[in-house]
């Protein structure tokens, strides 16, 4: 196969077009259409359907430019590597993250590396969604206690909880009469949280009074004395020792994991290790209350 054919299919493919593609690349639009009408030849499959006013991968194409893409990318980095004298953290480093986490710590995570690593170029999207990494283009992704994927590989760096919390002046119900509940998204159903405490564990029955799509305004909802709410520890520890919020209870159940994900069959790039050092770094135990350092500036 052709090697520079192929590096010119995958630009065409990441750009969308033959003359997107030229025009980032300073290319001729003619060659770049001759060498990918090359490898076509060569490999005896049609890539791209060619319409009128587009161009679309087909299934052959898509399979292609997801198997090699990431792997031309590693070569051009390694020899930009080896010409440098050095492996130092360089390129572009894509990062999918929640939105929470984002809200709360990445803007300031973000500008500590940029600072530190001035070559990368970080770009950090937010979404809450699974996305493809491989498809999508991302190098690391950032979720919150992840389905199992026999193609990724990652590490935990921050461990949360789930509280209830109110404001002082909404005081829990006794049993048997529900507490007014700010609830997060449309899809909670809970009639009830339960929550460990001194002797044990205890219900509390909970009628939602207002639903909102972000932790946050939760949060904010909560001091308002609007109702109670589940909310991770992080996210209110500085309310509760301030005493603007008081704790009813932690919710029983599974931890909250924050892990770092990145492609296993991909070597480690040096902007990627460097951003896993740098996660370490900011959050050496994993621990909630560094987390909500980050949420207290």
């Amino acid at each position: 196969m052709d090697l520079l054919a192929l590096t010119d299919f995958n630009l065409v493919a990441r750009h969308g077009g033959f003359g997107r593609a030229a025009r980032a690349a300073g290319r001729p639009k003619a060659t770049l259409s001759r060498r990918v009408a090359e490898l076509e030849a060569a490999l005896d499959l049609r890539l791209f359907e060619r319409g009128a006013r587009t161009l679309k991968l087909t299934q052959e194409g898509r399979a292609l430019y997801e198997r090699t893409g990431a792997l031309l990318t590693e070569l051009d980095e390694t020899a930009t590597a080896i010409a440098s004298g050095g492996d130092r953290p360089r390129g572009r480093l894509r990062i999918s993250a929640p939105l929470l986490f984002s809200q709360t710590a990445m803007g300031n995570l973000a500008a500590g590396f940029a600072l530190r690593y001035p070559e990368v170029r970080l770009e950090v999207t937010t979404e809450d969604r699974s996305v493809d990494m491989v498809e999508e283009g991302y190098d690391l992704v950032i979720r919150v206690n992840p389905d199992p994927d026999d193609s990724l590989v990652g590490r935990i760096f921050l461990r949360d909880r789930l509280v209830v919390v109110a404001s002082p002046d909404l005081k829990r119900p006794r049993d048997g009469i529900a507490a007014p509940a700010v609830m997060r998204g449309p899809g909670d159903q809970l009639t009830s949280w339960e929550i460990a405490v001194p002797s044990g564990t205890s219900r509390i029955a909970i009628d939602p009074v207002l639903r909102l799509s972000s932790l946050i305004m939760v949060r904010d909802a909560v001091r308002a004395g609007v109702g109670a709410a589940r909310l991770p520890v992080s996210l209110v520890s500085h309310d509760l020792a301030a005493g603007t919020l008081v704790l009813w209870g932690d919710i029983e159940g599974p931890e909250i994991a924050l892990w770092t994900l990145y492609p296993s069959r991909r070597l480690l790039s040096a902007r990627v290790s460097a951003f896993l050092d740098f996660m370490k770094e900011a959050f050496p135990t994993g621990a909630p209350d560094e987390l909500a350092a980050f949420i207290g500036r």
